[in-house]
């Protein structure tokens, strides 16, 4: 099952104690001030956690796989995500 933003802001509320409309709004704008950093081409650290990385992309040949034409693929910018070493500790926690 994913986790979404409505499962995330209950879990806000419940260990802080809060209203449900304002853990809402500050997981909100969280996720805005992401989104607008992000979208300004800057990666986004946090520790413990990880880091979120803009990349650019050159254009590129590609084809259409349905009609086997090829075409100039756009420049573009893409996300990554490197998970923190406590992070990527935490999760492989549970195989050895």
């Amino acid at each position: 099952m994913a986790l979404t933003k409505t499962i995330i802001a209950e879990k806000i509320q419940n260990e802080l104690d809060l209203s449900r409309t304002f853990a809402y709004d500050v997981m909100e704008e969280f996720l805005e001030i992401i989104k607008e950093t992000i979208s300004n081409g800057e990666d986004i650290m946090i520790s413990g956690f990880g880091k979120f990385c803009v990349n650019e992309k050159k254009a590129r040949k590609g084809r259409n796989p349905a009609t086997d034409e090829e075409m100039t693929l756009p420049a573009r910018r893409v996300v990554t995500f490197k998970c923190s070493g406590k992070l990527r500790d935490l999760i492989n926690s549970d195989i050895q």
